[in-house]
């Protein structure tokens, strides 16, 4: 390219990022070919005429070393709050947000129950988008301790409704009371269908449970903080789906497990899109350990949660 004035660069830049000029007008404008325009516009950048910053939101930084660090498809960062009813609110519209990006046609998306989960149904309730042609599945029984509207029946329907999709519900608990009432009810016509739904998952919610958190109702109807205590010591990290798994994501053999009514894990390895949302600080450990374990490859938390999980270490 021939010598240039700077003058005449920096005019064409004005032209074009000031005065949103197309490149042929000002070519036809200056009397001089499309080709050379882009040359001096390239120019301008190159000599520092032109200088492009791209504006990123408060989290953006943090979101993207936490992508790097597990490997993540995506981290959806929300604000931090001393009110747990605001954190969970947060959480919720960012669950609903990032799925209508996601939901297409012909998918099946399932999901857990929890605070978390019910927080994404809060807000589909009063939300009301194009109908797709989609299957909302629950990945676990239910809880007689749980509100109706944490229940993963409540959630599907809720969230499926705003979508004008189709729910499904499974009806059986998340523990049952033996191992013959579990072979009961996995032969079952509804579980029978609902597991044929797992295995064509393409969209995963999970809320990921703590041992120390009083807010687990899993624990009351499985297994009490103080039998996980002394029976396995600091194994139990964290839990989702009414599974339990230790700090690199496995899962631990508890007296539940062959009463237990959810997804496998190794169904969840498969799923392309599986999302954990949780928030506190108490949970920081069980969501490392999930992220380590890639039970999730997405994660949706607040801003406090996710400067906690970069400098932790297990």
């Amino acid at each position: 390219m021939q010598p240039v004035s700077r003058r005449i660069l920096v005019k064409v830049a004005h032209m074009y990022y000031g005065a949103d000029m197309k490149q042929s007008d000002i070519a036809k404008k200056l009397g001089i070919d499309r080709s050379t325009v882009s040359k001096y516009l390239k120019r301008a950048k190159e000599t520092g005429i032109v200088k492009i910053f791209i504006a990123q939101d408060n989290f953006e930084t943090i979101e993207s070393q936490l992508e790097e660090k597990f490997n993540l498809k995506e981290v959806y960062i929300v604000p931090s709050s001393e009110n747990k009813d605001e954190v969970y609110s947060n959480l919720g519209k960012a669950g609903l947000n990032l799925l209508k990006r996601l939901i297409k046609d012909k998918m099946v998306i399932g999901f857990n129950w929890g605070r978390s989960m019910g927080a994404i149904g809060y807000q589909a309730a009063i939300e009301n988008f194009p109908a797709v042609d989609a299957d909302f599945v629950p990945l676990v029984g239910g809880s007689e301790s749980l509100d109706v509207d944490l229940h993963v029946n409540t959630i599907c329907y809720k969230v499926a409704n705003a979508f004008q999709a189709r729910s499904h519900y499974l009806y059986a608990p998340a523990i049952t009371k033996n191992t013959e009432t579990k072979k009961a009810i996995i032969n079952d016509t509804n579980y029978l269908r609902i597991q044929d739904l797992w295995n064509k998952l393409d969209v995963a919610f999970l809320g990921i449970g703590s041992p120390t958190s009083a807010s687990n109702v899993i624990w009351t109807d499985g297994l009490k903080s103080e039998y996980i205590t002394s029976s396995f010591g600091n194994r139990i990290i964290g839990e989702t789906c009414t599974r339990f798994y230790d700090k690199n994501g496995n899962e631990v053999p508890t007296e539940v497990v062959d009463r237990t009514i959810s997804i496998p894990f190794s169904q969840l390895h498969k799923v392309k899109y599986v999302i954990g949302v949780a928030a506190s600080d108490e949970k920081v450990p069980a969501i490392y350990s999930a992220l380590k374990g890639k039970l999730i490859n997405i994660l949706i938390t607040d801003e406090s949660t996710a400067k906690k999980l970069l400098n932790f270490n297990s």
